[in-house]
C-alpha cells in the first residue's frame, strides 16, 4: 500500500495525502488520515466532523468513480482551517439530493453541507476534486 506523502504549505504545515484503491476498506483508511493528520497539528477538535467529511467523499468515490484508486487530500490553507479533499477520476459531479425519507443512501452531501464551513468540486482536465473546508476556533 501507498504511503502518505506530505508537501509544505505556505501556512508551514505540511499537506498530507494518499492514493487509496477504490474499494470499501479505503473508507476506514481515509478516516484514519484524517484522525492522525489532525492530531498532528493539533486540530483534535476537528477530528469527529472531519472522518464523517471524508467517510461520506471517499464512499462517494469508491461507489461512483471508474479509476482503481482514488486520492485523499488534507491541507491547511490557514492556521485555523483544513481543507479536506477525495480525488478521482470521473467527471461526473457530485449532487445535492433530498432523497425519500425510506432511502438508505442519497444524505451524505448534505450530511457533508451541514458539518462543513464551505465545501465544493473542482474540476480537473482527468476528474474531480470534491472538498470540504473545516474551522477550528482561533487559538489565543
Amino acid at each position: 500500500m501507498p504511503q502518505p506523502t506530505t508537501r509544505v504549505r505556505p501556512t508551514g504545515c505540511p499537506g498530507y495525502s494518499q492514493t487509496l484503491t477504490r474499494e470499501p476498506g479505503s473508507v476506514g483508511k481515509a478516516r484514519c488520515l484524517v484522525r492522525v493528520t489532525l492530531a498532528a497539528w493539533h486540530l483534535d477538535d476537528l477530528a469527529d466532523d472531519g472522518m464523517l467529511i471524508v467517510s461520506e467523499l471517499a464512499s462517494n468515490a469508491v461507489r461512483h468513480a471508474r479509476s482503481p484508486s482514488i486520492r485523499v487530500t488534507i491541507t491547511r490553507p490557514e492556521s485555523v482551517r483544513v481543507r479536506i479533499g477525495v480525488v478521482d477520476k470521473s467527471r461526473c459531479l457530485p449532487k445535492l439530493r433530498e432523497p425519500h425519507e425510506e432511502a438508505e443512501t442519497g444524505r451524505g452531501l448534505a450530511l457533508v453541507q451541514t458539518l462543513a464551513t464551505d465545501w465544493g468540486v473542482d474540476q480537473l482536465p482527468w476528474g474531480k476534486r470534491v472538498w470540504a473546508e473545516l474551522c477550528a476556533q482561533e487559538r489565543r
